[in-house]
Parts: structure tokens; C-alpha cells; sequence
């Protein structure tokens, strides 16, 4: 395996960052506080052609590999990880499963305009009782003629009420299990389709996530995306390039607060020295460091599996679970480095430190990726 990164990588890691820190971090704080989406970020981010970084240019994409999307993801969410997860769901969650699963009449009426940012992509499988047991979930599609009759209702959608297109999962037939439950591209206007008020988080505030509600929302066949009854291999496939996502995310926020509390460390004097020089400061740095960079190459090496067409899966869930609980501990430890200035909102520390710990929770808890590892674990050993 290369561990190091090529030319176009560098380039676009340097394009990314410049990006990041000149027009994305100034008005992260804000935009935490506020609790504001600002459309303007990812209209500037189509501009430079990342909106569809691993998607083909037949399609509008810029063609890049899934390495450098994960670059895109980390090099974001180091100043705002609310940026880096709009990104991530629209390409990971709706874009690819579009480009992977849909029919041609599909990909030429909305990937086009997914890749060049003209709309924004959303993604709805979780429902009140229906989290990480997506197989019970209440929403219903029933088949009507030459349409589905769509009824239910969704919860913490990221980029909801914003986004201009929806993947909606629901029950087709409730009896087949596994094989009931069918996708749905849905349209933000269509009849039928509400957006509920606004959830209050503890992190990522500038990231909307809304519930839906579908009532009596009829969908064309044509809008179907794969077969009836694939509906739950699309979102296992599809979350396996969105866990990758969120393990770029989490390395990112881990990544921010480590710049920021090793600058504050070298900085800050007690006792007649820079904090830095103390022992026990020292550690903390030391193990910061090993573990982002572990979470980094777990990371990376999913996005070369999905490069090389590999199976992921389990990699992918090593790579978000490891990533995540790096991301909590580091910032954690950040904020521990800045004593009582890393509690206040003042420093971008508090920030990332609440934008960490859903990292753990989305796109499936850590508990189910260690599920998803064990049994990969077993597969190895049977196969062995």
C-alpha cells in the first residue's frame, strides 16, 4: 500500500484547507451559535467542484478518488463539522446511491444537479422507534397502480427542510422483513411531505436535522430506486461509504481541537514556562496525536478499499467507531490542556468538543459497528 498521498491529493488538500480556513472557519462560531445553515458554504463548495468530488464526470463529478473525498470530509470538519457533514451526507448517503442503484431516466433527471450543488441531497431511514432495528421500521409504501402511497414519519435528517431531494426508506412489505423494505427518491416540494421544526442539539448546530412526515405522499414508480425489496441492501451499502464519512468528520474535529491545544500549550506559560515543557502536558499531546493518527489511517485506507472496488464493510466500521471515540477523548483532553478558557465558548475547543460526540451516535452507534466487526470476525474464521 502507498502511504503517501499524490500530487492532485496535495493539491486538493491545500485548495481544501486554504478554502477552510478563509471562508469557512470566520463565521463557524456564529453559525454554532445562531444555529444557522448557510446555503452560501456549499454553493462556494460547488464552485470548486466538491459537491461531486468521487463521482464520475460523465456525471458532472470531478472524477477524484474516494481518498480525496475523505480529505474533503477531515480537512472541513477541522474548522467546522457541521460543513463536513452536510458534505458528506449529500454525497455519501444520496449522491452515491443514486449513481450505484438508480435507473439512467433517474441519474439524468437529478445527479447532474447533485454534483454541481444546484440541490442539496438528504437522507431518511431512522424513525422514533426505529433506529439501529431499521427492519421495523412503520413507514409504509403501499403500491397503487403506477404510484406508492407513502405514510410515516422520520427523525434527525440531516440537512432536512434544506435539502431539495430526500432518500426515504419504507416498509413495502412488512411480512419479507430484510427484504420489505424499499427506497424512495422524493422531491421536497412533493405533495404530502412535511418538515418538522428544527431539532436542538448539543453539537453540530449549524448542520439542520429535521423529522418528516409523509401523509398519504404518493410517489411515481419511476421514483423507486432499485428493485422492491432492495430497499435494505441500498441503505446497508450506502452507510458503509457514509461511515466512512464520518469517520473523515470525526478525524477532522479531532484534528482542530489538537492544532489548538498544542498552539495554546506552546503559549501558555505556568510556573515561569510554556505548558508545553510540563510532563504531563506532554503525555496528553503524545496520545492525542497517536491516536488521531491511527483514526487517519483506518480512514484513508477505507476510502483506498472503495478506490480498489474491495469489500469495506468492516473496515468502515473500525474506521468510524475508532475514529469517533478518538474524536471525544481528543477533544476532551483539549479542553482539559485549556483548563477553565477551554470550558468557555471564547475558544473553538467547546465547540468541537460538542460537535464530537455525535460522531459516536449517527450512522450507526459504535455499539452496532463493534456488532458489524464481530460478525465480520466470524465470517474471517469460518472462511479460514
Amino acid at each position: 500500500m502507498e502511504f503517501s498521498l499524490t500530487t492532485e491529493q496535495q493539491m486538493m488538500r491545500k485548495m481544501i484547507r486554504d478554502f477552510a480556513d478563509t471562508y469557512v472557519a470566520p463565521t463557524a462560531a456564529e453559525r454554532d451559535e445562531q444555529e444557522r445553515f448557510d446555503r452560501q458554504i456549499f454553493l462556494e463548495l460547488s464552485k470548486l467542484g466538491l459537491t461531486g468530488i468521487p463521482l464520475p464526470e460523465a456525471w458532472g463529478g470531478a472524477g477524484a478518488d474516494f481518498l480525496s473525498y475523505v480529505i474533503a470530509i477531515e480537512e472541513l470538519s477541522k474548522v467546522c463539522a457541521s460543513t463536513g457533514v452536510t458534505l458528506s451526507v449529500h454525497i455519501s448517503l444520496v449522491s452515491w446511491p443514486l449513481l450505484q442503484y438508480g435507473s439512467e431516466l433517474q441519474k439524468k433527471k437529478y445527479l447532474n444537479s447533485l454534483t454541481a450543488g444546484q440541490k442539496l441531497g438528504a437522507f431518511a431511514l431512522t424513525e422514533p422507534a426505529a433506529g439501529s432495528d431499521v427492519v421495523h421500521m412503520k413507514t409504509t409504501a403501499e403500491k397503487k397502480g403506477q404510484h406508492y402511497r407513502l405514510n410515516g414519519q422520520k427523525v434527525f435528517v440531516t440537512n432536512g427542510g434544506e435539502a431539495d431531494l430526500y432518500l426515504i426508506f419504507a416498509q413495502t412489505d412488512s411480512t419479507k422483513k430484510h427484504h420489505g423494505l424499499s427506497a424512495f427518491i422524493v422531491e421536497a416540494d412533493t405533495p404530502g411531505l412535511t418538515i418538522g421544526a428544527g431539532e436542538k442539539k448539543l453539537g453540530i448546530r449549524s448542520s439542520p436535522t429535521t423529522s418528516l412526515h409523509l401523509d398519504q405522499c404518493m410517489i411515481p414508480v419511476s421514483q423507486r430506486l432499485g428493485a422492491e425489496g432492495e430497499g435494505f441492501q441500498i441503505a446497508m451499502k450506502t452507510l458503509d461509504g457514509g461511515r466512512m464519512g464520518i469517520a473523515a468528520q470525526a478525524v477532522g474535529i479531532a484534528q482542530g481541537a489538537f492544532d489548538y491545544a498544542l498552539s495554546y500549550a506552546c503559549e501558555r506559560k505556568q510556573f515561569g514556562q510554556p505548558i508545553v515543557k510540563h510532563q504531563s502536558i506532554q503525555a496528553k499531546l503524545a496520545n492525542m496525536a497517536i491516536r488521531i493518527e491511527a483514526a487517519r489511517l483506518l480512514t484513508y485506507q477505507v476510502g483506498w478499499l472503495k478506490d480498489q472496488k474491495l469489500p469495506h464493510a468492516k473496515q468502515a466500521a473500525m474506521a468510524k467507531c475508532f475514529a469517533a471515540d478518538t474524536a471525544v477523548e481528543v477533544t476532551t483532553e483539549a479542553i482539559q490542556i485549556l483548563g477553565g478558557y477551554g470550558y468557555t465558548r471564547e475558544y473553538p475547543v467547546e465547540r468541537m468538543f460538542r460537535d464530537a460526540k455525535i460522531t459516536q451516535i449517527y450512522e450507526g452507534t459504535n455499539e452496532i459497528q463493534r456488532l458489524v466487526i464481530a460478525k465480520h470476525l466470524q465470517k474471517e474464521r469460518k472462511q479460514s
